[in-house]
């Protein structure tokens, strides 16, 4: 679980203005959120200069979206230096690599095939900066704080996405592409700086050296859990498969996916909001099934084209269900031990988007053959019938956890 023993150097309260009033904390969140604009920003100008050169809406979805897949190859292969002797100089290190990959981009007349390779690596660094930044954030803010910080950092992921696509449009209009790569390697560089200034560094938690070798141990380890299996196949397949419903907004209704894209982003921020700072722990692991449920139960919806105000009410009541993630991650973050908990939370992240782009290939291919409205309603309803077939797993899990959480606070005799 979480530390506490940062407990003492950060205000006694679980409110966001709490959170940013923790130095650390603040340094990891800024530079969270400066990275995830640099990089749509820059994904932006690589999919406008793709798009631009090969008339190829495969390529240009792919130079938007594949560093995706690379994540879990970072998942399987080093995941386990998120855990390593240093935490703090490792992520200064991959936020270095960071710097790096996005300044080459901005050489002009760079080849495409080198830009998707530095797509790929960016990826893989990327997945292993976010578990070395999840382990140090356990570190840094007390157990009570964990949901309210993961749900902030949700919130402002999703937010800075939509806001980085609009200010990468704007820069177009002014820069070329190469220009409006040099401004996301400034976004990354002060994310740098940052992380290099506000975070310390923390405790040795790994007992080996970190390496492919240990990262498949921990792996195995995790996956041969029950408890922590199911909540894995929770946290990805039924979102990766709502995603793929969103994925389809522009086939279904090309008119109107905007609005249905706009309804699905507002829907999350109220449902992260709600969830993760109004609710106490108990409340959330009570609501999580529902929540579940929530996210896709309203897609079924399209299974009669209904008209454009109910599908984007729909859109909007189902993307609220996306805060499940919060208490299915309290309880993995729970289930895992002190030394593993950077490389636990970083496979559950790279899982995660690594099945947002699994849901959106099986949408597309769906949609190949039958109808929009109908690929998602069949999408929807495979995400209700996991989320119903393993709650079972997921409420032993619960109870496991509760049973070590006893057994720790009992007096040893």
């Amino acid at each position: 679980m979480p530390s506490d023993t940062s407990a003492s150097n950060t205000l006694p309260t679980t409110s966001y203005l709490g959170l940013l009033r923790n130095r650390e904390f603040a340094g990891l969140y800024a530079s969270f959120t400066l990275t995830v604009a640099a990089s749509t920003v820059s994904g932006f100008a690589l999919g406008t200069l793709v798009n631009h050169q090969t008339q190829s809406p495969f390529l240009t979805a792919v130079s938007m979206y594949g560093a995706t897949f690379a994540t879990v190859l970072g998942a399987l292969t080093l995941m386990s230096v998120a855990d390593g002797s240093r935490p703090r100089r490792t992520l200064v290190a991959l936020q270095c690599v960071s710097l790096v990959g996005v300044a080459a981009q901005a050489v002009p007349g760079l080849p495409l095939a080198a830009r998707f390779g530095l797509l790929l690596v960016l990826g893989f660094f990327q997945s292993l900066g976010t578990g070395t930044r999840m382990g140090l954030l356990a570190e840094v803010v007390p157990t009570s704080a964990y949901a309210p910080a993961r749900s902030l950092m949700n919130i402002t992921s999703g937010g800075m996405a939509i806001l980085g696509y609009a200010i990468g449009a704007v820069l177009l209009r002014y820069l070329s592409p190469q220009g409006v790569f040099v401004a996301a390697t400034a976004l990354t560089g002060v994310g740098l700086v940052v992380v290099a200034t506000t975070v310390r560094e923390r405790s040795v938690r790994l007992t080996r050296r970190p390496g492919l070798r240990q990262t498949w141990t921990t792996n195995i380890a995790l996956f041969s859990h029950s408890g922590q299996r199911a909540l894995l196949l929770n946290l990805w397949v039924p979102n990766g498969l709502i995603v793929g419903c969103e994925a389809l907004f522009i086939s279904y209704a090309p008119d109107h996916a905007g609005a249905l894209l706009a309804a699905g982003s507002a829907g999350m921020l109220l449902g992260d909001l709600t969830v993760g700072r109004l609710l106490t722990a108990d409340q959330r692991r009570r609501y999580a099934f529902a929540l579940r449920l929530l996210l896709a139960i309203p897609y079924l919806l399209f299974a009669i084209h209904p008209p454009v105000l109910v599908a984007t009410a729909a859109v909007f009541i189902a993307s609220a269900g996306f805060a499940a993630t919060l208490p299915l991650q309290e309880q993995l973050l729970a289930l895992t031990p002190d030394p593993v908990r950077g490389q636990v939370q970083g496979v559950e992240s790279a899982g995660r988007m690594t099945w947002q782009g699994i849901g959106a290939a099986i949408a597309g291919g769906a949609a190949q053959h039958f109808t929009p409205g109908t690929a998602i309603t069949a999408l929807a309803a495979v995400s209700v019938a996991i989320t119903v077939f393993s709650r079972p797993f997921v409420v032993r899990a619960r109870a496991v956890r509760v049973e070590t959480a006893n057994a720790q606070a009992a007096p040893s005799r």
